[in-house]
């Protein structure tokens, strides 16, 4: 059983911030189960590690012994939060939203506990709400309230056009923790306004505000932007173990800390603070800090086995020794004459351009089967299998067939 102290602590690793900690103190000392909740609009069919960001947190509220509640917004959905964005977002279908909760479903048990999840839709409180009773929500918060958050403010005073609609989001996120009576609400940074609006409204309809948790928004491969999968920055977490493994394995030396504070179960706090003076005082490779990282990620959405294969096949490539059929084989559709290594190189996704596949053909950074390319015109035919590579992180195991 945790301490306080030790759960408070737990709790608040890698979090931007806690509205108010000393609340959430105050009922973690009353010894009962805390509800907590996390709403996840099924905008997309996949997830990728950006939002095991706030999973994390919730399972790590589950080790804990607390009741979490995944809230899949079927009904905020179909308004489409405007947050971070400058115009209107296009709602979903119903059918659309259906199917991509449906995917949800099957991708958080990989890091939730089944056993103590609450799956929630928030249709079955809104889908039986008279539009009397929605105005009523409505009235419970000004226009010049809604003005205060920052996306709408700008858009404002760009004269950029706001959809009455996209006022009731913030209310219909607020109206989710009132129907769920939660103690604890996660959400990302960007969302903030949002988790206030139901503190706000719990007060309002007679319940204790629930305590804001916010975490922050997991820089992509980049290091950079957000992870996306507009920017494919990204590593979804139904990707193949080798894919999660290599992508792991091309992350910057300073972001892969970011990481593992947002990520890892198995890498404590002061263990990262040990291991990140290792690396500094020049004692420990980088690269084997990252090699944990990627293996533990792997196993945690595939199994042991799996990630072990991968991480073989990553090293078969990277020291030129193994096994490099270990690696998924990707097929790419060439002429029938054959295709030149630079534009093999863009069609595989190596490189962004023939431009920049030529730059690292003229720096000798292209391998072929283990072996740098001196011909920069080398021209492969359908019938190739092998690898192809630029340095040690970028690589590719292909079969050319004619397209």
């Amino acid at each position: 059983m945790s301490s306080i102290a030790e759960s408070l602590a737990l709790i608040g690793r890698g979090a931007d911030e806690i509205l108010k900690s000393e609340e959430l103190e105050s009922r973690l000392k009353a010894g009962r189960p805390l509800r907590i909740k996390a709403g996840f609009d099924p905008t997309a069919p996949d997830l990728h590690l950006g939002h095991t960001v706030l999973l994390n947190k919730m399972r790590q509220f589950q080790d804990l012994g607390h009741q979490v509640i995944f809230l899949i917004g079927d009904f905020t959905g179909m308004i489409g939060d405007p947050t971070g964005k400058n115009v209107t977002r296009k709602p979903l279908t119903r059918e659309g939203v259906l199917a991509n909760a449906r995917t949800y479903e099957e991708q958080v048990f990989k890091v939730l506990d089944r056993e103590r999840t609450e799956v929630r839709f928030n249709s079955e409180w809104f889908g039986q709400m008279a539009a009397a009773d929605m105005i009523r929500l409505a009235g419970q918060h000004t226009v010049a309230r809604m003005l205060e958050r920052d996306d709408f403010a700008k858009r404002y005073a760009a004269q950029q056009s706001i959809a009455i609609h996209e006022f009731l989001y913030p209310l219909v996120q607020g109206y989710d923790s009132v129907a769920l009576k939660c103690d604890v609400e996660l959400g990302g940074t960007d969302q903030k306004f949002n988790l206030l609006m139901g503190r706000g409204l719990q007060e309002h309809y007679g319940q204790p505000p629930q305590i804001v948790l916010t975490m922050p928004l997991l820089e992509g491969l980049d290091g950079v932007n957000k992870m996306s999968k507009s920017l494919g920055n990204y590593i979804g977490i139904s990707e193949p173990a080798i894919d999660i493994v290599t992508k792991t394995m091309k992350i910057g030396d300073e972001l892969m800390w970011r990481w593992i504070e947002l990520l890892s179960f198995d890498i404590g706090v002061d263990e990262a603070l040990a291991l990140r003076g290792q690396v500094e005082g020049g004692q420990l490779n980088p690269r084997e800090v990252k090699l944990r990282l990627a293996r533990e990620l792997a196993t945690r959405f595939h199994d042991a086995a799996a990630a072990e294969q991968a991480i073989a096949g990553w090293h078969a490539v990277v020291t030129g020794q193994g096994d490099t059929s270990l690696l998924p084989l990707q097929e790419v559709s060439v002429p029938a004459e054959g295709l030149r290594i630079a534009a093999l190189l863009t069609a595989a996704g190596l490189t962004p351009s023939n431009s920049e596949a030529m730059r690292k053909l003229k720096e000798r950074a292209v391998r072929v089967s283990g072996e740098v390319v001196e011909d920069p015109q080398l021209q492969l035919a359908p019938g190739f299998e092998g690898v192809i590579q630029i340095g040690k992180r970028n690589f590719a195991r292909v079969l050319l067939v004619a397209g």
